[in-house]
């Protein structure tokens, strides 16, 4: 306390010794008001002291700042706006006019300040942090966060807002190399960590996923954590692995589609098809997305494992109900020809998937088998 109290009264010597109506400033009474947090009655005794038309900057920073402390925001503006006048273009009168406003809700006023701040000083890392989260677009927070992060690579809140802009324009490896600066100044950063988790998964660092992902569920057993560490040991091929971290979220009763989904697959790959069958169905019920057609395609598939083909067929087009599905045309081809040997049904699929628009790149293998099983099924060149 004793330390507190000398630092406040440094401070305020510091300032009557600036002003000229040092001498009628009672500055063990302003000491007081300070320490007991009464910036209010701070205020109101400064004013008396200060005429309302003075022009002593000191005096008016020391008013604003009370009534800003006080929360009279609406007379803090007014004393920052005088000193403005008086003394235009400091940066420090900006940031606090910025901040008013911010706070009473008036994002264009804030922005038109730290917009002069950035005029003013074209490198100034705190207007571009603060003047990003106003932008509505991902494309103008981009330019902004990508000028903070320049100026201050390690500030972990500009880097984890920028990852995740990257994140959103799905660049991945830009968001992930953002956060891997930031996490190099601090190792202990688990939030930083986390939000790294899916980035790493999305390039394949499965590894890393479970390294970290590890780690971080000795600390605290995040829901989110468990499922980018569950997807990341799917791929891996440790399916037990996977199943054991999912099902702590269902009996916590935090399931989604995604992981009932790997569980699925797992079970699948487990070839345990009872419980795939299981999990194939609940993913199913837990949602229905833009994913679903994706679902009854694995349902499907664990159906054709166990060569239940009418199980099968009902699954792929349920799947259909939700749209056009070039992975469901296709396998409702190989199924009709290969395993049913109903050609005609076959043609029919193998039809709608090449009218489908199929990604000539990605899936030129599948196009080029699709044609050349309707030549033959159909004796047509």
């Amino acid at each position: 306390m004793m330390k507190i109290r000398l630092f406040l009264l440094i401070a305020l010597i510091s300032f009557l010794n600036m002003t000229a109506q040092s001498a009628k400033i009672d500055s063990e009474k302003l000491l007081e008001y300070y320490e007991t947090q009464r910036y209010a009655d701070a205020a109101r005794y400064l004013q008396s002291i200060y005429t309302e038309d003075t022009q002593d900057i000191k005096g008016l920073s020391q008013i604003a700042y009370c009534q800003l402390m006080a929360g009279k925001l609406s007379d803090a503006e007014k004393s920052y706006l005088k000193i403005n006048t008086l003394q235009p273009d400091n940066l420090s009168t900006l940031f606090s006019l910025a901040g008013i406003n911010s706070k009473r809700g008036n994002a264009f006023k804030a922005k038109s300040y730290l917009q002069q701040i950035i005029q003013l000083d074209t490198n100034n890392f705190s207007a571009y942090k603060q003047l990003a989260a106003y932008e509505d677009t991902s494309e103008a927070k981009l330019k902004l966060l990508t000028k903070a992060n320049t100026l201050n690579a390690t500030d972990p809140d500009v880097a984890y807002d920028l990852s995740m802009v990257y994140r959103e324009l799905r660049q991945y490896q830009q968001a992930y190399d953002v956060l891997k600066t930031a996490i190099s100044a601090d190792m202990e950063n688990f939030s930083l960590q986390q939000a790294q988790l899916p980035l790493a998964n999305q390039l394949g660092k499965y590894s890393e996923v479970v390294e970290t992902g590890e780690r971080l569920l000795k600390i605290n057993a995040d829901p989110n954590i468990i499922n980018e560490l569950g997807q990341a040991y799917f791929y891996l091929k440790d399916y037990q692995k996977c199943i054991n971290l999912y099902t702590t979220l269902e009996e916590q009763g935090v399931q989604n589609e995604g992981t009932l989904y790997y569980m699925a697959l797992s079970y699948r790959e487990l070839k345990d098809y009872n419980k795939a069958a299981l999990y194939a169905q609940k993913t199913i019920d837990e949602a229905i997305s833009d994913h679903t057609t994706l679902y009854y395609a694995a349902l499907a598939g664990i159906y054709e494992a166990e060569n239940k083909y009418n199980d099968a067929i009902t699954a792929y087009k349920r799947g259909l109900t939700f749209g056009p599905s070039n992975i469901i045309y296709y396998r409702l081809g190989l199924l009709y020809d290969i395993n049913l040997k109903q050609p005609k049904n076959a043609v029919s699929y193998y039809q709608l998937y090449l009218k489908n628009k199929p990604d000539q790149e990605k899936e030129n293998e599948q196009i080029s088998y699709a044609k050349s099983r309707i030549t033959f099924l159909t004796g047509v060149k």
